[in-house]
């Protein structure tokens, strides 16, 4: 794809993949919206990076992403790339008594149904516009879960599942259907300090930045990039040596 010349609509741009995505989306030539729940951390974001348009909003919330959609195809009707980004990941021990749902189902509600709702939105909007796009970030776990995050590992392979199906599905329209699949990062995915073991958040966003500019619709890096490429046996084997260290 031309990372030139587009207005992207970015969810959980504020920092870590996200900020990193937007400022190469950015610097390339492309007017970019990065959207997040925290106010102040998105005026802390755009005060060190004036060239990036800002929107609150909270994507668990299904009338927040209608009313994003809304706003940004109002607002900046020349939007044609949507970077589903936005995701949290829980370390749970689902055999453990007096688990919350509710706090549980969130990682289901932001990594899986407002990606899938937000695409469905802005579909008829994409199909009328220019080199189109919709870019799903998923993970390397998508192919090789880890138990220490049984829901994360499990949206992010429905993710991954619902990209093939809706790359199929958009291809008449002309709208791309592109996919990230990032390794564990150091960023604060989780919670700081849990993830300064991954490998370095520039380093891998001009890899694959680089890679889908090239015309490659699904990239990973490193570790990922071998999960989304082995065998099933070979997918069996990481699965066991990544769960019992």
């Amino acid at each position: 794809m031309n990372l030139s010349t587009n207005t992207v609509l970015l969810t959980g741009g504020a920092t870590g993949i996200g900020l990193a995505l937007a400022l190469r989306f950015l610097r390339a030539g492309s007017t970019v919206i990065i959207v997040g729940r925290r106010a102040e951390k998105l005026a802390e974001t755009q005060q060190l990076y004036p060239g990036l348009i800002t929107r609150v909003a909270d994507v668990a919330d299904a009338a927040e992403r209608a009313e994003l959609a809304r706003w940004a195809t109002a607002t900046y009707p020349q939007l044609n790339v949507l970077v589903n980004n936005a995701g949290i990941q829980n370390r749970v021990q689902l055999a453990e008594p007096g688990a919350d749902w509710d706090h549980l189902r969130q990682e289901i509600v932001i990594n899986v149904e407002a990606p899938i709702h937000l695409s469905t939105l802005l579909i008829p909007h994409l199909r009328a516009q220019a080199h189109a796009a919709i870019i799903n970030v998923t993970s390397g776990l998508s192919f090789a879960p880890a138990a220490f995050a049984p829901i994360y590992s499990a949206t992010k392979a429905a993710l991954h599942s619902f990209t093939l199906s809706l790359r199929h599905q958009l291809k008449p329209t002309g709208i791309s259907v592109l996919e990230i699949v990032p390794p564990a990062v150091n960023t604060d995915l989780g919670g700081p300090g849990l993830h300064t073991f991954g490998v370095n958040v520039d380093e891998f966003a001009d890899s694959v930045m680089a890679r889908l500019a090239a015309g490659e619709e699904e990239v990973g890096f490193g570790t990922s990039e071998q999960a989304r490429l082995a065998s099933r046996a070979e997918l069996d084997e990481r699965f066991r040596m990544m769960n019992n260290r």
